[in-house]
């Protein structure tokens, strides 16, 4: 049934006639206060009336009354009226329905910017379809051994491939080649090949003493022509050390001596000449090899070993793989493209990209990453190969700037059938042709280290463009930056030259990624004792976290136990949290700048850190779910950065040595069990007043368990730390920990012998005026001391005054000499 109007005809003329708004809206809310309006009911002209009065239901909250009885009028009504507006009734009566809902402004979110070569920028990254990024990266050119320049760029770009793929969810689809065919390759593997023919013949001493003079007379030649000062100085301890192995030999000729003497003389020598008669050699005899098998021998070997290289490294797989030898028919077929589009020339059986054709088109651009180094000759002829900077083949060209895409093989080198006749294929062509077949007519991003910018990516892009006569081959070029030795280049004359294998013999695979982590991938980045020493405290910060929030995570609770309740400090360490979540976020959108990210996770720990150490000095247990949610979201992003290898379910794995095992979780809870029985055997003995036994417990903590790796750590009135570690690592702090004892024992002694009531007397400088127990009352300036300091300073007597009992009893006991 429908209430009448709640305004009786009174009550209407005295609220209306009321003339100040304010006073109004009062009176409307005490008349309200004592009727109904809740129900539906009929409205009358004096309800509109005093609703059009309104033109919103008031913000002071003790006129709930108005408010309330405001918008159920209007509910009625569909919406306010304008004074003089007629105000129509809704069809359904007396039903409410949903204010009007606006979504929240929100913020603009932050996009993936990366730094562009083609631009030298940071440039919005768009992949070119939806969330699918094709990427191809420059491998290594395989005949020696992968150094520390190679893991600058290959860890570089797997943790950009990481983050793309599962940081912001790109489907990555990752290419890299292999140059197996190279004129690297090709005089190394005659070299080799060459000498070790020589070897197996077994020449007569005299044989091998008057080849090695010639090779010394041809390598004397290249000494002098040799203008780098670093390089000049390697060649001359090289020839220095040859003459010195000849002479053992010379001399055991003119002597006469046993042939095992003179066989071990010849045998110390062709190992230290070697590098010389196989250069000799290859220049005499060079022309003579033919075989191709000899030429894919030396990089087999070395592909393989770059390959265990990137796993010890951790860096993932690619997910295709191309080498050049395999490749050739497309490489001929891609050439044969460029020459009939006009932008490519045959001559004397090689095949040259023309420029200058390339540069006059409207559609074109040569020297898009370096334009002020087209031209530059020396760096065009290092681009082109030893073997092709002869008088002939550069001859050949119709101008100094135009480069191989074929070359016609000379005897001793490897070769392939083609339309201009046998030859193998330029440098700068396999990338493109390889790259072109698996990615097509444009990629979104191509890879490299800085030192390929100019020749090497310039051609590829004037070439592929050629091909496919378009001008966006590569929409991202990715570039990663040098890395220098101890501030200087790496190189063999510098006796700086570091292997990958020589690198993890010192530091772990985690380590040297922390390392790059720590750097711009884009940057120059040192490689020296600072920059490491800096990976490994890192390292050991974030495992002294992780440690911690495991021993916490695994005192025994119920599940209820699990969920506490929040307090300031909990919603203020969440509150940072969050913050550092979100500063890591725009970081790695900014160009992935890991250096910043690992700068706020080590901020949000030291953060933790705080409000563990204040618990635990408050006798309260931290917040397990929150410190969880923490140490989980801090293992994703290693894990992401590849710094932790294998899958963990918190923190860096533990492994056992050579195994996959979980050692952590296998032997915790035998640990655990043996912390417990620890701590009661030595909770008795300090009862029973048996120091043997408490001495036992300290050596099983203090030499024991550390050499199985294993960390006990004590904290007065709180259970026993448990944590795993490294072997190596525990011993170094064990060992640091000893050459410190005796200082601070010492020091601790000194302390210990000065009794309470002298312990402030020497501090004129602070205070003028002491009680008859020496503590002060008065500072200098003769004021009194205020109760907080008093209190403090009382606390510091008390201590004393326990330290110098102690002391006292040990006299009495003989502890002290």
């Amino acid at each position: 049934m429908l209430c009448a109007s709640v305004f009786a005809a009174p009550a209407y003329s005295s609220i209306l006639s009321i003339s100040d708004e304010a006073a109004r809206v009062q009176a409307l809310n005490e008349h309200l206060s004592t009727r109904s309006y809740v129900r539906g009911y009929s409205l009358s002209q004096a309800d509109v009336d005093v609703f059009r009065q309104l033109s919103a239901p008031p913000a002071d909250t003790r006129l709930f009354h108005v408010a309330r009885w405001f918008r159920h009028i209007e509910a009625i009504l569909g919406g306010p009226c304008g004074r003089g507006e007629p105000c129509g009734r809704q069809a359904s009566k007396g039903r409410r329905e949903q204010p009007q809902w606006s979504p929240p402004a929100g913020s603009p979110p932050c996009k993936l910017r990366l730094y562009n070569s083609l631009t030298r920028s940071k440039d919005v990254f768009i992949p070119q379809h939806g969330k699918k990024v094709t990427w191809y990266c420059c491998g290594p050119t395989v005949y020696d051994a992968s150094h520390m320049g190679h893991a600058r760029s290959y860890i570089s770009f797997d943790i950009l491939r990481r983050v793309l793929r599962d940081y912001f969810g790109y489907d990555v689809f990752y290419c890299m080649n292999i140059t197996d065919v190279d004129d690297k390759i090709i005089r190394r593997a005659r070299q080799n090949y060459l000498f070790e023919q020589y070897r197996e013949k077994q020449p007569p001493a005299a044989q091998l003493l008057d080849d090695v003079h010639a090779a010394l007379k041809l390598f004397s030649v290249k000494l002098r022509e040799t203008t780098d000062p670093d390089k000049k100085q390697m060649l001359e301890r090289i020839q220095h050390a040859v003459k010195l192995a000849a002479e053992p030999l010379e001399r055991a000729m003119q002597s006469d001596l046993p042939a095992a003497v003179a066989d071990g003389c010849e045998e110390a020598l062709l190992a230290e000449a070697k590098d010389l008669l196989s250069d000799w050699l290859d220049c005499a005899l060079g022309s003579e090899v033919t075989d191709n098998s000899i030429f894919s021998q030396l990089p087999k070997f070395w592909e393989e070993e770059f390959h265990r290289d990137m796993e010890a490294l951790n860096v993932l797989p690619p997910d295709v793989l191309t080498r050049v030898s395999e490749y050739v028919p497309e490489i001929v077929n891609f050439v044969q493209k460029i020459v009939d589009n006009g932008y490519g020339y045959a001559s004397n059986g090689s095949v040259y990209f023309d420029t200058a054709k390339f540069a006059s088109s409207e559609r074109h651009s040569y020297g898009k990453l370096v334009p002020e180094a087209v031209g530059d000759q020396k760096a065009l002829q290092e681009g082109e190969g030893d073997l092709s900077i002869s008088a002939d083949r550069l001859s050949e060209k119709r101008s100094p700037n135009d480069f191989a895409l074929w070359k016609a093989s000379k005897p001793g080198e490897p070769s392939w059938p083609c339309p201009w006749g046998k030859g193998r294929p330029g440098w700068h062509i396999e990338c493109s042709a390889m790259a072109g077949t698996l990615l097509g007519a444009s990629m979104d991003i191509h890879g490299g280290g800085f030192d390929l910018r100019f020749p090497h990516h310039d051609n590829e892009l004037a070439q592929s463009e050629a091909y496919f006569e378009n001008d966006c081959w590569v929409r991202y070029f990715l570039h990663t930056g040098h890395l220098t030795i101890a501030g200087c280049k790496m190189s063999k004359s510098l006796k700086n030259f570091i292997t990958i294998k020589d690198a993890l013999k010192k530091h772990s695979a985690r380590q040297l990624r922390l390392a790059f982590l720590m750097h711009s991938w884009k940057d120059t980045l040192d490689y020296s004792s600072n920059t490491m020493e800096s990976a490994l405290q890192y390292e050991k910060f974030m495992n002294e976290f992780f440690l911690n929030v495991k021993d916490i995570l695994r005192a025994p609770v119920d599940i209820t136990g699990r969920f506490e309740k929040w307090e300031d400090e909990e919603s203020e360490l969440n509150e940072s949290f969050y913050d550092k979540k979100a500063a890591v976020h725009e970081a790695l959108c900014d160009n992935v700048d890991t250096r910043t990210v690992l700068e706020e996770m080590r901020a949000l720990v030291s953060r933790c850190n705080l409000y563990m150490a204040a618990r635990k000095a408050a006798r309260r247990r931290p917040n397990r779910a929150l410190l969880e949610s923490i140490a989980l979201y801090l293992t994703h992003m290693l894990t992401i950065f590849g710094a932790i290898e294998e899958e963990s379910s918190l923190g860096f794995p533990v492994r056992g040595p050579g195994t996959s095992l979980d050692l952590e979780s296998t032997v915790m809870p035998y640990l655990q069990v043996l912390s417990e029985f620890r701590e009661g055997v030595r909770k008795i003995a300090r009862e029973q007043k048996v120091p043997e036994v408490l001495q036992l417990s300290d050596a099983l903590r203090d030499d024991i368990l550390p050499e199985l790796g294993v960390r006990f750590e004590d904290h007065e009135g709180l259970p026993t730390v448990v944590k795993l570690g490294d072997r190596e690592a525990l011993l170094r702090e064990r060992e640091e920990k000893r050459q410190v004892r005796p200082v601070f024992q010492a020091a601790k002694l000194a302390k210990m012998k000065i009794p309470p009531s002298e312990m402030f007397l020497s501090e004129s400088d602070k205070y003028s005026k002491f009680d008859e127990n020496g503590l002060p009352t008065h500072d200098t300036e003769g004021k009194e001391l205020s109760k907080g300091r008093a209190k403090k300073l009382r606390k510091l007597f008390e201590a004393q005054e326990k330290l110098y009992k102690e002391y006292l009893q040990a006299v009495q006991t003989g502890s002290f000499q």
